[in-house]
């Protein structure tokens, strides 16, 4: 009887204590994570955000890159992290991408807690403007009598397995893979024409088409991108139900409080609906995401599954 008594003034005092904690939640200075350099996809949003939560919580949000083994050092760090918020993680779809791709992450989806998705945007396939090609159809058909290469950001990314199973798996074409450190050299090279062309996620090559410097073949979502409206989609091209799109999303270790998570939910979602952070990530090609917290978890885990068939259909592992 004693025992049950007991048991039940714990959980009566846990359920207090997870509205005390979102009440005093942020008390002290917050770590943002971010799984790789500064400049790419994540930190761009993550900087933003952090920014936006200083001033709404009256805390400090540090942004810390730490790239490596493609996210998966930082997501390792910030899983192993005590569980009560002030550690999260920045990261891409390359989380969901590595859950099925790497064998030796580090940690497990029980050890993972998904906070928000605020960004998205779609992958893009683009040219040097004295490339023959003028649409994603013209580049497949090209490829039928000569093999073309393509630059990513690296082995393993989110763009490259979407190129891989599109090339491999949809279109069937002969192409050599030239993977490089990150996206600004995989723009460098194309821009040089040093590479027949050029995917990835859309924000950091928008620039560059708009300029006329890239031409855009296609984009890897279900509608055209407002940033470059002019390029089609690959459905557009005869590819229907082709998807390859990057997300921007942050993370927490798995125990981490449930009031707490919502509060970082609700207080991420609110910066994402400001009117200048809407203009900013419009610009550059993202699509902002609002999800509760149970919608973020149930979203993560079918991009884990998504990902997961296109890994297996193109036998990659890293």
């Amino acid at each position: 009887m004693w025992k049950s008594k007991a048991a039940a003034a714990t959980l009566a005092i846990a359920a207090l204590a997870q509205p005390a904690a979102a009440q005093t939640y942020p008390s002290q200075n917050v770590t943002v994570m971010v799984a790789f350099p500064a400049g790419g996809l994540a930190d761009i949003i993550a900087r933003l955000v952090s920014t936006k939560l200083e001033a709404r919580l009256k805390q400090s949000f540090v942004v810390e890159n730490r790239g490596g083994a493609g996210g998966n050092l930082a997501a390792k760090a910030v899983f192993s992290a005590p569980p009560d918020g002030y550690t999260l993680l920045a990261t891409t779809t390359g989380l969901a991408v590595n859950m099925t791709a790497s064998k030796n992450r580090g940690f497990e989806m029980a050890d993972i807690r998904p906070v928000a998705i605020v960004a998205i945007s779609p992958d893009v396939i683009a040219v040097h403007p004295s490339n023959p090609a003028k649409d994603l159809k013209e580049l497949v058909a090209n490829a039928e009598s000569k093999s073309f290469t393509y630059g990513s950001a690296g082995v393993g990314t989110g763009p490259m397995i979407g190129a891989e199973y599109f090339f491999k798996e949809v279109a069937k074409v002969k192409y050599v893979h030239v993977p490089f450190q990150g996206g600004a050299p995989a723009i460098t090279a194309a821009l040089g024409n040093h590479v027949d062309s050029l995917v990835l996620t859309l924000p950091p090559v928008t620039p560059h088409i708009k300029s006329g410097a890239l031409r855009g073949l296609g984009v890897a979502s279900p509608a055209r991108n407002k940033a470059i409206p002019e390029v089609p989609t690959y459905g557009e091209m005869g590819y229907p139900n082709v998807f390859s799109q990057s997300w921007v999303g942050f993370f927490a270790p798995a125990k981490t409080p449930d009031a707490v998570v919502q509060k970082l939910n609700t207080e991420i979602n609110a910066v994402m609906q400001e009117p200048d952070s809407l203009e900013k990530i419009a610009k550059a090609g993202f699509d902002p995401v609002l999800k509760n917290s149970a919608e973020t978890t149930a979203y993560f885990k079918s991009e884990v599954e998504s990902w997961g068939r296109m890994v297996n259909a193109i036998g990659f592992s890293n």
